[in-house]
Order: C-alpha cells, then structure tokens, then sequence
C-alpha cells in the first residue's frame, strides 16, 4: 500500500524533471493538421463528410470542438508531467452539462467520454482552459475577463483535487454534483442562466422526444419522421439487424436494466447526425416500446479507438486493453463513463456490430448544456470554474491523484504556464480554422463543378 505522504513527494519530484512552467512550452515542428483532420474521414458516412465541415467551418471554437484529434498530437509533441490519470480526452467546456441521475435529480458533470482514455493529467486541463480562451475571444470579451475565467480555472481544479486525495477513495466515488441547492454561491445573473438552463433540461426528455421526433405508424407503432440529412431510415437489411444488435446490447447491462428491457421491442431506427466531431460516424437512435405501446429511445454511437492513442500516442493499460479485445471500443466507452462521472445512466452499454463497435445510452434524457459563448462576464466565470471542478472530481478517481496534488500545488504556477500554452495554442487554431475553411470551400467548389 502506497501512503499518501510517499505519493505526494513523487508528485513534487516530478517537478524537477519536468518543470511546471515548462507546461506552456507549445511544440509545433512537423504538423500536419489538415492531414490529421481529412485522415479521420476515412471509415465515416461518404455523404456526411461535407457536413462535418460544414459545422467545423461554423466558427473557430465550432473547429476547436472537432479537433480532439489534433490537440490530442500536438500534446504529445510537448513536455508533460508523465502523472497519468483516467482521461475524458476531449474536456472542452461544451463537454460539460446538465442530465437526469437514475434517481430523476439533475446533475451536473462530463457528458462526452467517445475519446476517454489514460493520459497526463494536464492534458484534460489544458483542453478545458483553452476552450476557455476561444470561447471568451469567439464572444468578444476583455482579455482581462477571459484570462481571470482561465486562471480560476487551473486554481479552482487544483483546490479541489487538493481537497478529494485528503477524502477517502470511497468519498471520492460517492461525490456528485446536484444542481438543486448549489447555487447560492453564485450571483444573481448566473443563478438566472442556471435556473433556465434546468428548465430547459426538465423538458427534454425522452417522452417530449418522442413527441418531436416520431408519429404512430397504421400498425400503431411509432415511426421517426425523416429530416434529412440529419435524420434518415436506414437500409432494410442494417435495419433487420437493429433487433440482433439489441439482444447483444442488453447482455452487456446490468441485471435489472436487463429484465427492464425484455418488456421492450424495437418499433423504428434512423441514423442521426449529432455533433461536430462526431459527424460522419454511424450514430443512430432507435424507438421501443413495450406491450402497451409505452416507448423508450435509446441513442447509438460508433465508437472507435481514443484519439489519446491513436494521435496522442498514449499506452493502454491492460486491463483496458484486454476489455477492448474481448468487447471492443464500446465497453471502453462505458467503463471510462462510468468511473469518470459521479452517477451514470443506468441503461448504459455496449455491443460489438460488423461495422464497428457501439455504445448505447438514452436519449434526452434531460441532457442540455450551456452556450457558453452568450454567457454574461459572471456567469461565464462560473461556468469556467465548476467545470474545473468537475473535471478535478473525475480525475480524483484515479491512484495517482495525490501525485498530480504534489506536483500541482496551489495552481498559481501552472495556472501561469497553462494560460501562456492556451493562448498560443488559441492562436494556432484560429490559423488551423482559416486554412480549413479555405480547404473545404475548394473541395466544395470542385464538387460543384464535377455536379
């Protein structure tokens, strides 16, 4: 058994190796970013590629959202602290929101975990910081505002991880965060945003869903109503499938999701387009309903490998990678969820199809985020900095917490480093979205040429 004090110093002599203030050392040599970003197309819907650039092109934080990838390989190309933790791999600030927990209260936490992975610690903190500053440049705010967002950011992640390794393992794990009675902290106009963001959570859920999206076929069992590109039936033979795909699924549940399931049937699955990044990979959304007609909706994401390995070249470790060998991309998808939320959906899981791996979980289930780009100066501080504590809660899971305690400190020194990275790395973004946008408006030219 490793005590804490022990773990605590291998932290602090992690910095004489690699210095916090090299953290803002930003390498550049050899990218390639065009050809990282065209690479990833390969394997996803032909036709729903010149959508994925479509939305990528929208703004320079719509194009930072796409790129997981890419600043999954420009980390590797720099210093890091080599304290590895369990990883979202894509922690931007759109990454965080509001869902329901088995027990129907709302929660706050990550919510995308297609990239989750092991990785340096750092690595989720600067994507979150740097999503901080583009947000706050693509929203015209003062450099002042924005900086002071980012900081508190790295200040409040370090209080809290600070704060969790000095809680036992099991604390850590039970830890949640409910967003009823959480908000007296904060000031007026964000308790406002808070307040209609969870009724806007409230009504999306799966049976307004339902309501939106589908109508009763001449057999009364309900139908999804076609809005292409982003919503289309699928070919007859990948839909006769949808039932043996199911069957798999509920093997990988737990046992009273299990039973709960026998009672339901597929009625109709589309495709649907979600995302940015994820445009172009096989998502569907399938309807069931039991024998009162009574529906359910679950969601359907491919899942392929984790950009932290393909691109940020991190080793899996073998528990992880005999849990892909034996049950794929999807299993890890889940387990990653699992472990780094404080409470999960229940109807998570996970099957192996012919054309990839899946996970399912449900749809809408009052799932909604903020914009953080319209956010008021206050709240989008605060929004900065539940984030950061949210992310240090999901971090805080893994054995090597304390050490990322040690070498972390108060925050103040690798707040100043991180923010010094964040904003060249903003810088070459926006140069990687400008040469985008005019890649994809030349593809788009010659395929309008060759129509």
């Amino acid at each position: 058994m490793t005590r804490v004090g022990d773990a605590h110093e291998r932290g602090r002599a992690a910095r004489r190796i690699v210095p916090r203030r090299a953290l803002a050392q930003l390498e550049t040599d050899g990218r390639d970013p065009l050809g990282i970003l065209s690479a990833q197309n390969a394997g996803r819907v032909p036709e729903l590629v010149p959508l994925r650039a479509e939305r990528m092109s929208a703004s320079p934080f719509a194009f930072y959202r796409g790129t997981a990838a890419l600043m999954a390989a420009d980390l590797a190309a720099g210093p890091s602290s080599g304290i590895l933790v369990a990883s979202c791999g894509d922690a931007h600030v759109a990454n965080f929101g509001f869902y329901a927990s088995p027990q129907r209260s709302l929660v706050f936490d990550l919510n995308d975990f297609d990239e989750a992975g092991w990785a340096p610690w750092e690595w989720d903190l600067k994507r979150l910081v740097t999503s901080i500053v583009i947000a706050g440049q693509s929203s015209a705010r003062a450099e002042s505002v924005t900086d002071a967002a980012a900081r508190g950011a790295v200040r409040t992640y370090a209080r809290a991880m600070s704060t969790a390794v000095a809680r036992s393992p099991l604390d850590r794990y039970f830890q949640h965060y409910e967003v009823t009675g959480r908000n007296k902290a904060l000031d007026k106009r964000s308790r406002d945003v808070v307040k209609s963001a969870v009724r806007e959570a409230q009504r999306r859920t799966g049976e307004r869903a339902v309501r939106k999206l589908t109508e009763p076929g001449h057999d009364g069992r309900l139908r999804f109503v076609e809005t292409p590109p982003t919503m289309t039936h699928l070919e007859p033979d990948l839909a006769g499938r949808v039932q043996a795909a199911t069957d798999a699924y509920r093997l990988t549940t737990n046992a009273d999701i299990r039973l709960l399931l026998q009672q339901f049937t597929p009625s109709d699955t589309v495709r649907r387009v979600v995302g940015v990044g994820s445009v172009g990979t096989r998502c569907y959304i399938t309807v069931l309903q039991d024998a009162g007609g009574h529906p359910l909706i679950l969601q359907v994401k491919q899942a392929g490998p984790s950009v932290l390995v393909e691109h940020g070249r991190q080793e899996v470790p073998p528990g992880v990678a005999a849990l892909i060998d034996a049950s794929g991309e999807g299993a890890r998808v889940v387990a990653l969820q699992r472990i780094l939320q404080g409470v999960s959906d229940p109807f998570l899981g996970h099957f192996r199809g012919d054309q990839g791996d899946y996970y399912l979980r449900q749809f809408r289930d009052m799932k909604v985020g903020l914009d953080i780009e319209t956010l008021h100066d206050a709240a989008f501080h605060d929004y900065a900095q539940a984030c950061a504590a949210i992310l240090a809660r999901a971090h805080s899971q893994s054995p090597h917490a304390t050490e990322v305690v040690g070498y972390l400190g108060s925050g103040r020194v690798a707040g100043d480093a991180l923010l010094e990275w964040a904003h060249a790395y903003a810088a070459l973004s926006r140069t990687d979205f400008d040469a985008f946008v005019s890649s994809s408006a030349a593809r788009r030219s010659e395929r309008d040429q060759l129509a």
